[in-house]
């Protein structure tokens, strides 16, 4: 049996959030990533993936996996967790620990659609012997890179940069007013 997080009624394995069982036939729909400074971008996204299928699997990275992989997260994974499982249409949150437990988690949680992001293109074609690969476009005008980006702006040292060079500009604005 998977881990789940949260442990909670809903989020057990084979049973979606109405406590109902599945239909006999149902599609079960599997993608992973961090979910790091969760935005309407990740939002849109499992909206998306709750429609193509019954059952929606997220595997959000764990903070030792990123840390393999030489990724940093500003929120901790139980914090990342919590907020994906908490999405309406999300019925089971799993911590993604390596790359190998891909196949493992299609063949147990017997997925039918597995699906990543259009930045992932190509990488994930090897499973498609298991069950249907997709890749899905991002949502454009926002990234957690790009927030993560703005978040260093802000960071202290560059506040007091910006505020150096904004008394520059203001130095040099009052140096032209005063030529004219």
């Amino acid at each position: 049996m998977a881990r789940t997080y949260p442990d909670a009624p809903g989020f057990a394995a084979g049973r979606p959030r109405t406590g109902r069982p599945y239909p006999e036939s149902v599609t079960t729909v599997l993608t992973y990533g961090t979910f790091d400074l969760f935005h309407i971008g990740h939002l849109r996204l499992l909206e998306r993936l709750s429609s193509m299928g019954d059952r929606l699997i997220v595997g959000v990275s764990t903070d030792e996996f990123n840390s393999g992989k030489g990724k940093s997260t500003v929120v901790p994974y139980a914090d990342r967790a919590e907020i994906v499982g908490a999405i309406k249409g999300v019925d089971l949150v799993l911590p993604e620990e390596s790359w190998e437990q891909k196949r493992r988690d299609i063949v147990e949680h017997q997925v039918d659609l597995f699906v990543m992001g259009d930045d992932w293109t190509g990488k994930f074609d090897d499973l498609s012997d298991l069950c249907r690969v997709e890749y899905l476009p991002r949502t454009k005008g926002i990234s957690t890179t790009g927030l993560k980006e703005m978040l260093r702006v802000l960071d202290p040292s560059h506040i007091e940069e910006m505020q150096e060079a904004l008394g520059v500009l203001s130095r040099l604005l009052d140096h032209y007013r005063d030529l004219s």
